[in-house]
């Protein structure tokens, strides 16, 4: 009887641990938190948003052919994600185009070559997904169809959040062919050794940065880089 009744109870825990554990369950995320592979760069985005196919985003951000020579070493150098608020989820829309309004953000890590560590600069940090100094616009400006116009530099600031980092946190619009004016803000950081830097770009149309900037700058905010140990 003894051994009946402990049998019961035991019984009894599995039941109520699965009922709360299923309770539990029930309640949604309110954020999904992105995290690279060396658990040093982590941010987080609303839950309700999608994350973008990989092969789709490669093909954007590193070239068409991913099984080139070139696409292949740039697979090794960089790391990137990006999630969207539209229902169906496109790289195209990290520049605004059919969006509906949607904002997208775009994450990428970049361990960069000896060369180009000798030539970094806070201006090449701005510069690190699409161009913001004057001097890198105006070459842009030239590419037939560029479909960049009209920059608005709306804030600049240099970051230094101890630990070695330093970095640059810039909003700029864009007017843009096809999708209107076009607001982004851009997170960028430098490592301690100066061997990889790691980006953060938030884009939506600028009517619809106004509305939701305390929403935007939650996720710029939780946009972290840790120096590596060990």
């Amino acid at each position: 009887m003894r051994r009946s009744r402990a049998g019961f109870a035991v019984i009894a825990m599995v039941v109520v641990s699965a009922m709360v554990g299923g309770l539990t369950g029930c309640a949604r995320a309110e954020f999904t938190y992105v995290r690279h592979d060396d658990g040093q760069t982590y941010f987080k985005v609303p839950a309700a948003w999608r994350k973008v196919d990989q092969t789709a985003l490669d093909k954007a951000t590193i070239g068409a052919d991913l099984e080139s020579a070139t696409a292949q070493l740039r697979k090794q150098l960089i790391w990137s994600t990006a999630y969207d608020a539209h229902s169906k989820p496109s790289p195209d829309h990290l520049l605004g185009y059919g969006t509906e309004d949607e904002p997208f953000v775009f994450a990428r890590i970049a361990k960069l070559l000896p060369e180009e560590r000798d030539a970094l600069s806070l201006n090449s940090m701005r510069n690190s997904v699409l161009p913001v100094t004057e001097t890198v616009r105006e070459k842009y400006a030239e590419i037939p169809g560029y479909p960049l116009k009209d920059f608005e530099l709306l804030s600049d600031e240099v970051l230094q959040p101890g630990d070695g980092l330093r970095g640059v946190h810039v909003r700029f619009n864009y007017a843009i062919e096809g999708a209107g004016t076009e607001t982004f803000d851009l997170t960028s950081y430098l490592a301690p050794d100066g061997k990889q830097i790691s980006t953060l770009l938030i884009r939506c149309s600028a009517a619809c940065y106004r509305k939701r900037a305390g929403e935007f700058d939650r996720i710029a905010q939780s946009f972290k880089v840790k120096r590596l140990t060990g």
